[in-house]
C-alpha cells in the first residue's frame, strides 16, 4: 500500500527563491549544459562550473560537440539541483581561448572543480554562459513566479 503523498510546503516568495538560487550558484560545481547544433540536433553533458557572480565559467574539449554546439550557436541552458529544486540559467556563451582567461580565475575554476583543463589532453576551450533568463521552483505550487531573471535583469 502507497504511503499518502506529504502536503507540498508553502512556495518560496521570490527573494527567498533568488537567494536560494544566487546560492546554489555560488556553491555547486556541477550542473547539467544542454546545447544544440545549428542544425538543431540536442546535446546534454555534465560540466563543473564556477559562478563569478555574473557568469558560469565552464571549459570542454573544442571539438566536443557541446564545445562545437556552444562556439557556433553561443547558446546553452544549464540545469542546477534536482527535478524537486531546480534552477535553469539560459544564456549567451562567450568563447575564451584557454591561454586568453586571467591565470586567477583559471586557477579559481580548477580549485572548485577539482579539473584542470589547461593540463588536460587536446584543445580545451573556456565557455563563459551570461544568464539572460533564470527559473526556479520545487514544486508544481512554485511554478508560478518562477522566473527569477529575464533579459539578463534580476526581477526580484
Amino acid at each position: 500500500m502507497a504511503a499518502d503523498p506529504q502536503p507540498l510546503p508553502a512556495p518560496r516568495p521570490g527573494a527567498r527563491r533568488r537567494r536560494d538560487t544566487e546560492h546554489r550558484l555560488g556553491g555547486d560545481t556541477d550542473a547539467w549544459v544542454a546545447t544544440a547544433s545549428p542544425e538543431g540536433v540536442p546535446h546534454l553533458v555534465p560540466l563543473s562550473f564556477d559562478w563569478d557572480g555574473e557568469a558560469l565559467l565552464v571549459s570542454t574539449p573544442a571539438d566536443s560537440p557541446t564545445g562545437r554546439n556552444m562556439a557556433a550557436t553561443r547558446a546553452a541552458r544549464v540545469g542546477l539541483g534536482h527535478t524537486r529544486d531546480v534552477t535553469m540559467v539560459e544564456g549567451g556563451v562567450e568563447v575564451i581561448g584557454m591561454g586568453e582567461l586571467p591565470k586567477d580565475r583559471a586557477d579559481r575554476f580548477a580549485e572548485r572543480a577539482g579539473f584542470d583543463p589547461r593540463a588536460g589532453e587536446g584543445a580545451y576551450l573556456w565557455f563563459r554562459i551570461t544568464p539572460r533568463r533564470i527559473q526556479a521552483w520545487r514544486e508544481v505550487n512554485e511554478m508560478a513566479g518562477r522566473e527569477l531573471m529575464r533579459g539578463g535583469r534580476w526581477s526580484v
